[in-house]
């Protein structure tokens, strides 16, 4: 193993990534967009490019094959160009089926906000109507509404929108139901706005990426569908020409000349799938949570550079050695840092506070430990990992996979949005033993049930029956100790795991972790952003500051003897009892950038 003395710095995103380049960044999306592109440049430039007209027959031309002189896609079973024919009826196609999609999406929108928004007997007896519509086959009831209104491609194109409006609706409800009570909402009705106006300017902005995202995965199920109608004769009708109808006038020459519906079925497949894979990109891109311009799904594991350098373990009898690392989010073709030459150490026994404001990278560094940021965008960069001596970020992924769990554990912040609603926490606390322990169902168990009265739990064995949202806080962030204590770790991470709980819980959480850690000999890697809390339960302190460990000591002498600057503003921000308003000046004479710019 070497050791590489120089770091390469990561290279910093110079501007914001926009739209436009997300969107391209996903391959398949961009190749949709160019796809929709060219096949929407053909049919706008149709009227003036030099073909002939699609209606004229030519029976002395019939069938000819594809590449023939002044008929370059052959002509049909009349003699007319199958190459005119189908720009002209691409065109029609098209055309309905964005028009079909927008009525869809503009009465499907506006039934869903309002259900969603009114609620009650309103939103029953309007859903209950999309439920009929609903229950018949969308086919079946467009071929009904065809056959009462008679054949033709508006009645085609009115079918085919009525019969996609609940899919809209449906969609646009379920999302403003959970926008119609959230307080903004609620406040915009304290301020004397109408319901129409909250509707329209505070559910209906929130709402709006759903109806684009929809209007864009659909209007290609649109198309396939009124060629779907007009391939049974009840869309467009002859001599007018569009996808569907020429690809059933196709199907009787399918054996002798089948370049007449293979051609006409080739576009509609194209048209689809583009308008398909540009759909998802556009969903990608105006998912906020994919803004980093990582539109792959996240590995199991966090990626680890090819060049990564690899430094030496410096603390041979550490529990947990972090050496070195360097950890960052891509952002198209840059790397933005989180985490820049990170060292630490944390021996058996003992716990290391890991202390900083938010956003400084205390998680994304603890988050590396197991390889458990996600990739992408996330990437470790340089540095190197040790569980005891063994290199984690050298491990295969199975043997990574295994760590996690049996030697290093983690106790989250929330235990609510950790622990899984639909279990009971026994239940939960048996599946992280059984993860890594092959125990009959009786003994598995029993053992949860003795980690739960470990933890604190009372009437363990009936508590273990519970669901989390029938637990208190406390008791959630309890089961969350117990299942990281299933397997007896090494390690334990402690992410900010008293942050959402009041004082008095908070000391007994800290207590419970103090002691089981001395009992069992386990190290403690405990992230928090007070000082209070370290001086509680860590032996030592290391301060986190824009990615960079600033300061590291004894937990009393950091307490007592801050050398760095921002140590002491840290420090200086624990309130005391008695202070009163000299706390605040104390807190403004250290910060004077932050209250010059606030003012």
């Amino acid at each position: 193993m070497s050791t590489v003395s120089e770091v390469a710095q990561p290279k910093v995103a110079s501007s914001r990534i926009t739209s436009w380049r997300l969107l391209l960044n996903n391959r398949l999306a961009a190749a949709g967009l160019v796809l929709i592109g060219l096949i929407a440049l053909l049919i706008l430039l149709v009227p003036i490019l030099p073909l002939p007209d699609p209606d004229a027959t030519a029976p002395a031309e019939r069938l000819k094959p594809v590449l023939t002189a002044g008929h370059l896609l052959g002509t049909d079973q009349l003699g007319r160009d199958i190459l005119s024919r189908l720009l002209w009826g691409a065109r029609l196609s098209v055309t309905v089926g964005f028009t079909a999609t927008l009525i869809a999406a503009l009465i499907g929108s506006v039934i869903g906000i309002v259900a969603g928004y009114v609620g009650g007997r309103t939103d029953n007896a309007i859903m209950r109507g999309i439920d009929m519509l609903m229950a018949f086959p969308y086919i079946l009831l467009a071929l009904a509404i065809v056959a009462a209104l008679g054949p033709g491609l508006m009645n085609a194109l009115y079918a085919i929108a009525i019969v996609n409006i609940p899919f809209f609706a449906r969609n646009v409800r379920g999302v403003t139901l959970g926008y119609a009570h959230r307080e903004f909402v609620d406040a915009a009705r304290l301020s004397g706005k109408g319901h129409l106006s909250v509707m329209f300017t505070e559910v209906l902005p929130n709402v709006a990426p759903v109806i684009v995202i929809t209007m864009s995965t659909t209007a290609g199920w649109m198309i396939l569908e009124t060629a779907g109608l007009s391939f049974l004769g009840l869309g467009a009708q002859p001599p007018q020409a569009d996808l569907g109808s020429m690809l059933g006038e196709g199907r009787a020459q399918l054996f002798t000349a089948p370049h007449v519906s293979i051609v006409p079925g080739i576009m509609i497949f194209l048209i689809v799938i583009s308008l398909n894979v540009l759909g998802d990109g556009i969903r990608d891109v105006l998912d906020p949570r994919l803004r980093s311009g990582a539109l792959a799904r996240p590995g199991p594991v966090t990626e680890i550079a090819t060049d990564r350098s690899v430094p030496e373990n410096s603390a041979q009898d550490a529990a947990l050695s972090i050496e070195g690392l360097e950890t960052g989010f891509r952002s198209g073709d840059d790397i933005i840092p989180a985490v820049r030459g990170v060292s630490l150490h944390v021996k058996r026994g003992e716990c290391l506070g890991l202390i900083g404001e938010s956003g400084s990278g205390k998680s994304v560094t603890a988050l590396s430990v197991m390889g458990l940021v996600a990739s992408p965008p996330g990437i470790i960069q340089s540095g190197a990992i040790y569980v005891g001596n063994e290199d984690v970020l050298a491990m295969p992924q199975t043997r990574l996979i295994s760590l996690r769990g049996s030697r290093v554990a983690y106790v989250f912040q929330d235990p609510l949005t950790t622990l899984h609603p639909m279990y009971p926490v026994g239940r939960q606390v048996e599946e992280a033993i059984a993860a890594h322990q092959s125990l009959g169902t009786r003994e598995r168990r029993e053992r949860a049930i003795a980690l739960l009265e470990k933890v604190g739990i009372p009437e363990a064995r009936e508590r273990a029956k519970h669901y989390p949202h029938q637990l208190s806080g406390g008791q959630r962030q309890r089961i969350g100790i117990a299942m990281a204590l299933a397997n007896d770790p090494d390690v334990i991470i402690a992410d900010e795991p008293t942050t959402a709980l009041d004082v008095t819980v908070q000391a007994r959480i800290l207590e419970l972790l103090r002691d089981l850690q001395r009992e069992r000999g386990m190290a403690l890697l405990f992230i928090t952003h007070d000082f209070g809390v370290v001086s509680e339960i860590c032996d030592r302190v290391a301060v986190m500051k824009d990615g960079e460990i600033v300061e590291t000591g004894e937990t009393s002498t950091v307490l007592t003897n801050p050398q760095h600057n921002y140590t002491k503003r840290l420090i200086a921000c624990v309130p005391e009892l008695g202070t009163g308003a000299q706390f605040l000046e104390r807190v403004a004479r250290l910060f004077p950038k932050q209250n010059a710019e606030a003012s």
